[in-house]
């Protein structure tokens, strides 16, 4: 690719000619990028980028009239909320020994100074989405961007028929809990032994963690105290499964709004356009195309008729850094281990792609 070249992206044996004479020199490798050392003119191709926000994946696709020429699909990381969970979960038992008296500060929180606070899993999700489309702004002249957005109902997906006042007057209307409303669900019955145990004592069990799961009620089952004791200990195994989780949705209906205003703010010359899922789904089936992230991002990009690619970069994020420095558990004899590995060993680093026996891998420790 030549930024600023009206016949970009350039063949490969142009490209070697190029360097080869030094008149141009590579930009990056992955994909692999040239830049002319000498001016070429203004003359410049419209590119038209579309977005396929997602809570797992992102898909983007780069396009002009006549042909693809950039795609992609990203994979998120779904391991931030576990990692900021341990990291209070230590940083909660170290004041506890640390600081015996010192006295509880609940309500210093982050999220009541700063207006418009978002938590660090959703904030990680949208500056990475972010950042991908800057990528790709460093390589292509970008005059679009379509960003496919959704605003869902939950309620509405819960049942079909709810209107009016129903918004207002949910399942938990009349109980002052969750606890409450979950007893008065499982009529106040063991959902395990169905009240054999003769156990008087009920207590709410979450099917996920509430670190996972949350503590809605379709991720709480009654459990009386001799059940709930057997089951966590591995004596018994409970065969109910949670209901369907809203994840996703949540997720596309807080981002949506922020990453546009992130991404007009970012690119104040380039054109910024919306557009909705039942549409690419249209587009899609038209045009006769399978559905997948990078399929998704070119039908909202809305070139049909330009040339495919015949193939996508795939990336994975992954954590750049472990912040731990010694094992939370010392070792025999009281000696703190370290918990991280050294930058660099044998000029690799972690993460690095390397060739091995004529196959690409990545170093992962």
């Amino acid at each position: 690719n030549m930024r600023g070249d009206p016949l970009m992206p350039c063949s490969p044996c142009k490209a070697r000619i190029l360097l080869k004479k030094g008149k141009a020199v590579i930009k990056q490798y992955r994909p692999f990028t040239i830049q002319l050392k000498y001016a070429t003119g203004e003359t410049k191709q419209d590119i038209t980028v579309g977005i396929d926000l997602g809570y797992q994946h992102v898909g983007i696709s780069a396009s002009t009239e006549k042909r693809e020429l950039y795609a992609e699909e990203v994979e998120l990381r779904q391991d931030v909320t576990k990692l900021l969970a341990k990291r209070r979960e230590l940083r909660r038992s170290r004041r506890g020994r640390k600081t015996r008296y010192r006295a509880a500060r609940f309500n210093n929180r982050v999220r009541s100074n700063n207006k418009g606070w978002l938590a660090p899993s959703i904030e990680h999700k949208i500056r990475t989405q972010l950042s991908l489309v800057e990528a790709l702004a460093q390589l292509m002249p970008v005059t679009d961007i379509v960003v496919e957005v959704a605003a869902f109902d939950i309620q509405k997906i819960k049942n079909p028929d709810i209107s009016g006042k129903d918004y207002q007057q949910g399942e938990q209307l009349g109980f002052s809990n969750v606890r409450e409303y979950v007893l008065y669900r499982d009529n106040h019955t063991c959902r395990y032994c169905k009240g054999k145990s003769k156990d008087p004592v009920l207590c709410v069990h979450h099917l996920e963690s509430r670190q996972v799961g949350g503590n809605a009620p379709n991720n709480l089952v009654t459990l009386c105290v001799t059940c709930h004791k057997k089951l966590h200990n591995g004596e018994i195994a409970l065969n109910v499964r949670r209901g369907r989780s809203f994840k996703a949705e949540t997720f596309m209906s807080i981002t949506r709004k922020t990453f546009l205003d992130r991404l007009k703010t970012a690119f104040p010359t380039v054109r910024i356009h919306t557009t909705y899922g039942y549409i690419t789904k249209d587009n899609r089936i038209k045009n006769k195309i399978p559905k997948s992230h990078c399929n998704d991002a070119f039908c909202i990009a809305g070139n049909f008729e330009a040339k495919r690619l015949g193939g996508h970069f795939f990336k994975k994020q992954v954590r750049r850094h472990n912040r731990m420095i010694h094992k939370a558990n010392p070792i025999k004899g009281a000696l703190r281990k370290r918990n991280q590995a050294p930058f660099e060993v044998y000029g690799f680093r972690l993460n690095d792609k390397v060739a091995y026996l004529d196959k690409a891998y990545f170093i992962s420790s």
